[in-house]
């Protein structure tokens, strides 16, 4: 699994002078774990059928109810398996730079999170794999880490397929202004993050 600090975090090199800069803003344990929770089971609730399946054939040449039982244990162990795997990050060492309390300085060539005058860190834009925009904000979801080259066959297909996802959560209560939301709304959609049709959203932060 690639942890949140592999993924391009490095030390900050400067906004542009006509950067949107935030409010600061820190993304909670709780807040990840429920988003994070939602992302994965949302697109691999069907990973969960094997196991059951597994269990389940055993059945068909030895009717018993032994069999389902253990097809139900096999498939409640991968989910805990699973949502251990995301809860953890919350708890590793090398993860904390995701629960700091940053303000964001955005600008065409990069996003910078800051969290104090002298220290910081930068993301390129191409580590963005996607973004969304609902009425609280903005959530942008970091590409997948490459398992390392020395991980090869099952294990490195268990590595890419099982990854925990990272994201940057930017609620429109933390921008200055509606028009710098505009303006970021806009930089996604040049940037081919959102789609070109506008999203139906509160333009004002919340109070």
């Amino acid at each position: 699994m690639q942890q949140p600090n592999q993924r391009g975090f490095r030390q900050a090199q400067g906004a542009a002078p006509l950067a949107i800069r935030t409010k600061k803003y820190q993304l909670s344990t709780n807040t990840y774990t429920r988003m994070a929770m939602t992302q994965v089971w949302k697109k691999e609730w069907w990973y969960a059928l094997i196991p059951l399946a597994i269990g389940l054939l055993p059945a068909l040449i030895w009717p018993s109810w032994w069999w389902v039982g253990l097809a139900v244990l096999l498939t409640v162990l991968f989910v805990l398996l699973r949502s251990a795997q995301i809860t953890s990050v919350t708890q590793m060492e090398q993860s904390k730079p995701l629960f700091e309390r940053f303000n964001y300085e955005i600008d065409q060539r990069q996003i910078l999170l800051r969290l104090n005058e002298k220290q910081g860190m930068n993301l390129n834009w191409d580590m963005i794999g996607r973004a969304q925009r609902d009425t609280e904000g903005f959530t942008m979801w970091l590409r997948s880490g490459q398992a390392p080259d020395e991980v090869t066959g099952w294990r490195r297909w268990i590595a890419s397929t099982f990854d925990v996802p990272v994201f940057l959560l930017l609620p429109l209560r933390i921008f200055n202004s509606p028009n710098d939301i505009k303006l970021f709304d806009a930089m996604l959609r040049r940037k081919n993050l959102l789609p070109v049709a506008p999203v139906a959203a509160a333009d004002a932060p919340a109070a």
